[in-house]
């Protein structure tokens, strides 16, 4: 079908998906020169925010291959360091809750503290100092309140902290943390996160520690809540074989909402570009045989539509840069191990010639 694309496109079609493979060596295709150009792949490359806010961002990164944006993808999930609670030391707990529930329910409490103020320890069980451990304490007791209206049901006006909640944890500076920290103090990214609920006879007294890790270690150290991306959609219509104007409508109804436009006098079939990035690619029009030949559905191979939350310390809006400077971490150490490999080979070659 005119504008489809092979090497541009993924094939959409009634019960498979064409052109899926990239090739051997992504952006080269045979009988083509496709040497490296900086210049060509700075003006191919897009990075576009289309929305942002709080907690969440929607970007469009365009120009690279499948791999690269997985990479980033998985970085995001697995790679980006945050801090998160490591061990809890319970001294006492009359609550409901087991220890064990308690513990868990703690480590999964996002903190609001930058990663760079602390180092990873070197081992699971190192000793912990200032450098690399914040220290929190949890003292909760629920009493009935003597001044409660006898009528009253509501827990919260019969007892004293008759919730537990992610506020309550106590910052216990160490060393230098004072002083390096006051500008933001570490706490809870949500402080309405409840723990536990107790009674009048309950209490919690317990110290944790927080440590720096990263998403592949535990899961709680993620700092996304989701990252995800979907190639965009693009409705190829066939101008050999227009929409007949009384389908129009019948048409319009085969697509996510404002995707199709129908001209309200002559019927006209077209595609709106920018609603057509909320596609579902539900396929709905290869069920009519009338529309067979009319349109091709297809998703553009290196453009790629993000969706990430975040949940933690970094605001939405930095987590790929720092995605990014994880791979270039990893790209530096690869090339280290690269020439290091080539010098030691070339070592080897000459002292066998020496020999000889």
């Amino acid at each position: 079908m005119v504008g489809f694309d092979p090497k541009r496109h993924v094939g959409v079609h009634p019960e498979r998906v064409s052109n899926i493979s990239s090739t051997d060596f992504p952006g080269h295709d045979p009988g083509q020169d496709n040497a490296w150009n900086l210049a060509k792949f700075q003006q191919r490359l897009i990075v576009r925010v289309e929305r942002l806010s709080n907690r969440s961002i929607d970007f469009d990164l365009v120009g690279v291959d499948a791999s690269i944006a997985n990479a980033f993808r998985r970085i995001l999930i697995a790679e980006v360091p945050t801090v998160c609670i490591e061990r809890v030391y319970i001294w006492c707990n009359t609550s409901v809750i087991a220890d064990e529930v308690l513990a868990h329910r703690l480590g999964l409490i996002p903190l609001d503290v930058d990663p760079a103020f602390l180092d990873a320890k070197d081992s699971q069980n190192g000793q912990a100092t200032d450098r690399n451990t914040l220290v929190f304490r949890l003292k909760v007791a629920c009493e009935r309140r003597k001044n409660a209206p006898r009528d009253a049901t509501d827990p919260n006006v019969l007892f004293t902290h008759s919730e537990v909640l992610s506020s309550q944890l106590e910052w216990v500076p160490q060393g230098e943390q004072a002083s390096a920290m006051a500008a933001n103090l570490p706490a809870s990214t949500n402080p309405n996160i409840v723990l536990a609920k107790l009674r009048p006879g309950q209490e919690i007294d317990m110290e944790v520690h927080a440590v720096k890790g990263v998403g592949k270690d535990h899961a709680k150290f993620s700092p996304v809540a989701t990252a995800s991306y979907r190639l965009l959609p693009e409705i190829i219509l066939n101008p050999a074989k227009p929409v007949p104007p009384d389908l129009a409508e019948k048409f319009q109804k085969c697509f996510s909402p404002s995707v199709i436009r129908v001209h309200p006098q002559t019927k006209k079939v077209s595609v709106d570009k920018k609603s057509a990035r909320f596609e579902s690619m539900s396929r709905e029009v290869y069920r009519h045989p009338e529309f067979e030949g009319c349109v091709q559905l297809a998703r553009v191979r290196d453009h790629f539509l993000f969706c990430i939350e975040s949940e933690g310390f970094y605001p939405p809006e930095r987590l790929l840069p720092e995605a990014v400077q994880v791979m270039r971490t990893k790209i530096a150490t690869l090339r280290r191990a690269a020439e290091a490999l080539l010098n030691d080979t070339n070592a080897n070659e000459d002292a066998e010639m020496a020999e000889t």
